[in-house]
C-alpha cells in the first residue's frame, strides 16, 4: 500500500519535451487510471514512477519519501506490461514464483505465495501447465500473479488488456476492479480505451502533450468536462461540439445563438461570459432530443439500431456530423429530415480559450 506524489515532474529528451510539470497525488489503495490519446505521455509518466525512465525534473515520492534516484526494484512497484512476457519453458507456478526464487526466498513460502496468488485468479487448477496451453485471459492472469505474489506496495498497470478480444478485455476489467479491492492496494492503469478509464477507475487522469488536462471520478469528468478536450476525449459517443455567440443572459442561463442554426437556451446559475462572447456549446448525444420544432436541423444520414436505443448520425447543412441517442420506437431512416434542440439543464458552455464556463451539480440516488 503506497501514496505516491507527484511534483512538478518533467520529463525531456534530446529536442523533446515528453512530460510537463505534472503534479498529481494518488492516494493509498486508490485505482487511478492514465488515459489520453496515442503519444500523450502516459507510458512514459507510467515508467518514471516505476523508475525505468529517469524523471528529468521535479519530485516524486512514495509514502513521503523522495523516489526520483530510488532504482526500479527497491520502490515496492510492481509492474504488469501489455506483453505476457512469460517463459515458454516454465509452467504457470514456476513463472509466478520466478522473481520469489531469483530473490532466495524459501521454498516453502514461494509454494503458499504462489497457490494464494492462483487460488485469488483462478489459477489454481492450471499450475503445472505451460504458457501455450493457457488462452490470453490466463497468460494476462500469470503476468498478474507474477506481480502479486511480491506483495507490492502498488500496482502498475500498461494497457495490460490490449491483446486480449473484446469479451476477456471486459471480464478482466471486472476482475481487475475486484483485485484492487481484495487487495487493498494502490493501482495506476493505462489505457487509450476511455471506456476502460470510465468503468474502472476511482479517478481518471486525462493527458494530452505531456499535459495533466484535468483530474476527477468518472462522473466528475462526463458530467462536468473541464475544457475542450476532455469533453471530446470522454464519452462514447463523443459529445456533440457546436459554434456559437452568447446573444443574451441573466443569473440563470444564456441564449446562445449557434452557427448555421437557431438559438438555443442554457440553463445554469452563475455564467460569467456575456453577450457577444463567442462560445462553443456541448450537447451529449442522450442529451440531445428530437425535437419538431428544435433549432438545430440536419438529415439523418446514418440510423444504428443497438436494440435498446437507436444512434441516429445527422448530417447539418454546414457539413458537421452530430450524433442523437433516439428510443429504440424513433421510426427514423436514412435520409430523414432531423431537428433536434438540447436538453438546456445537460448542455455544456465553453469559452473562448476552450475553458468550460459552466461547473454542473449532480447527485446520485
Amino acid at each position: 500500500m503506497a501514496k505516491l506524489v507527484l511534483e512538478k515532474v518533467e520529463k525531456r529528451y534530446e529536442g523533446f519535451h515528453a512530460i510537463k510539470g505534472v503534479d498529481l497525488a494518488i492516494d493509498d489503495r486508490e485505482f487511478v487510471v492514465f488515459v489520453g490519446p496515442s503519444g500523450c505521455g502516459k507510458t512514459t509518466l507510467l515508467r518514471m514512477i516505476a523508475g525505468l525512465e529517469e524523471i528529468t525534473g521535479g519530485d516524486f515520492s512514495i509514502d513521503g519519501v523522495r523516489a526520483n534516484d530510488i532504482p526500479p526494484d527497491k520502490r515496492g512497484l510492481a509492474m504488469v506490461f501489455q506483453t505476457y512476457a512469460l517463459y515458454p519453458h516454465m509452467t504457470v507456478a514456476e513463472n509466478m514464483g520466478f522473481a520469489l526464487k531469483m530473490a532466495k526466498v524459501p521454498k516453502a513460502e514461494i509454494v503458499a505465495k504462489v497457490s494464494q496468488a492462483a487460488a485469488m485468479l483462478q489459477l489454481d487448477k492450471v499450475l503445472d501447465r505451460r504458457p501455450k496451453a493457457l488462452s490470453g485471459g490466463q497468460r494476462q492472469r500469470v503476468a498478474i500473479g507474477r506481480a502479486i505474489v511480491r506483495n507490492p506496495k502498488g500496482f502498475l498497470f500498461d494497457e495490460p488488456l490490449s491483446n486480449l478480444d473484446a469479451a476477456l478485455r471486459v471480464q478482466m476489467r471486472t476482475e481487475l476492479v475486484k483485485l484492487n479491492k481484495e487487495l487493498q492496494t494502490t493501482m495506476i492503469y493505462v489505457t487509450h480505451d476511455q471506456i476502460e478509464a470510465m468503468t474502472m477507475a476511482d479517478r481518471i487522469v486525462v493527458l494530452n502533450g505531456g499535459i495533466v488536462e484535468q483530474v476527477g471520478s468518472p462522473l466528475e469528468l462526463y458530467n462536468n468536462p473541464a475544457n475542450l478536450f476532455v469533453a471530446g476525449f470522454i464519452g462514447s459517443p463523443k459529445m456533440n461540439l457546436l459554434d456559437g455567440e452568447i446573444v443574451a443572459r441573466d443569473d440563470h442561463g444564456a441564449q446562445v445563438a449557434l452557427a448555421d442554426a437557431g438559438v438555443v437556451t442554457i440553463a445554469a446559475d452563475g455564467i460569467e461570459a456575456g453577450p457577444g462572447t463567442r462560445v462553443t456549446v456541448g450537447m451529449r448525444p442522450e442529451h440531445t432530443m428530437l425535437a419538431e420544432s428544435g433549432p438545430i436541423g440536419g438529415v439523418a444520414d446514418f440510423v444504428e439500431h443497438l436494440g435498446n436505443e437507436t444512434l441516429v448520425y445527422v448530417k447539418r447543412p454546414n457539413g458537421g456530423m452530430m450524433i442523437v441517442k433516439a428510443d429504440e420506437l424513433a421510426g427514423i431512416r436514412m435520409g430523414d429530415p432531423v431537428t433536434m434542440a438540447p436538453r438546456t439543464d445537460r448542455a455544456s458552455l465553453f469559452g473562448p480559450d476552450g475553458r468550460a464556463l459552466i461547473r454542473r451539480t449532480f447527485h446520485l440516488h
